[in-house]
């Protein structure tokens, strides 16, 4: 999440001091008022950890993007929401649009641009940073487990969530495992969004993460949901259960 948060808010940053230039970079325009000079580097902390920005510099004139380093609580909520929702599900530029530019749609989801108060993102700006996401989300997802592993202990469980489908609000279930390794690490192992809650569902979760590396687990807690219970005694036969709530054996 800390690298993805990271390149959606230097995309933003770059095309926010693009319209401040009044061209996109490296492109000639006869309406163009700046050139692009580098960066400055500045860490930001955010909940999910401290990332690296880069604010673009100009040859001329400056550029602040105050919408993120003084209004910064808000902007992190709003950008944090939006990475979150392209993990979940899945990222094309189709999708990203309506999140990334609200002029463009009526689109009820989070209006980012909005939001953070720039007021100019063109159509071809949306779809290299739609691009670019797209590729570090599905190199997340798919990423191998065993090489930050082995995770002795997991926690699996299913979240409930409204999801905008086909124009209309849905309920969809979010399958959710995360691990902590024998240096006492934490991380999010995967996420899957489902119509619902079922056995193949999980089993078909569990496979993935097993193939992905995921290995010497030791004990695994979630509730007592009988389809889950299930894929984890096939998938991880080595791993005693905790049900949620209940004293250790």
């Amino acid at each position: 999440m800390r690298s993805l948060l990271q390149d959606v808010i230097n995309a933003l940053l770059s095309a926010d001091a693009d319209a401040v230039a009044g061209a996109e970079y490296g492109r000639p325009s006869a309406g163009r008022s700046a050139q692009r000079n580098g960066y400055r580097h500045r860490d930001l902390d955010t909940r999910v950890g401290t990332i690296d920005v880069a604010v673009p510099k100009l040859r001329s004139g400056t550029y602040f993007p105050d919408w993120l380093l003084e209004r910064r609580k808000r902007a992190e909520s709003a950008l944090i929401t939006v990475v979150a929702d392209c993990y979940l599900a899945g990222v094309s530029t189709r999708r990203m649009a309506p999140r990334m530019h609200a002029s463009r749609t009526s689109h009820p989801g989070p209006q980012l641009v909005k939001t953070l108060g720039i007021n100019s993102l063109s159509k071809s700006q949306v779809s290299r940073m739609a691009a670019d996401l797209d590729e570090h989300v599905e190199q997340f997802r798919h990423r191998p487990l065993d090489a930050a592993g082995p995770f002795t202990f997991v926690s699996a469980d299913a979240l409930t969530m409204k999801v905008r489908e086909g124009g209309r609000v849905i309920n969809a279930v979010v399958l959710l495992a995360t691990g902590v390794n024998g240096d006492g690490h934490r991380e999010v192992l995967g996420m899957r969004v489902a119509t619902s809650e079922t056995g193949a569902a999980w089993s078909s979760f569990f496979a993935d993460l097993v193939a992905r590396g995921l290995g010497g687990v030791r004990l695994v807690t979630s509730d007592a949901h009988a389809g889950l219970v299930e894929a984890i005694a096939a998938h991880l036969p080595g791993a005693s259960g905790q049900r949620l709530g209940a004293p250790p054996a």
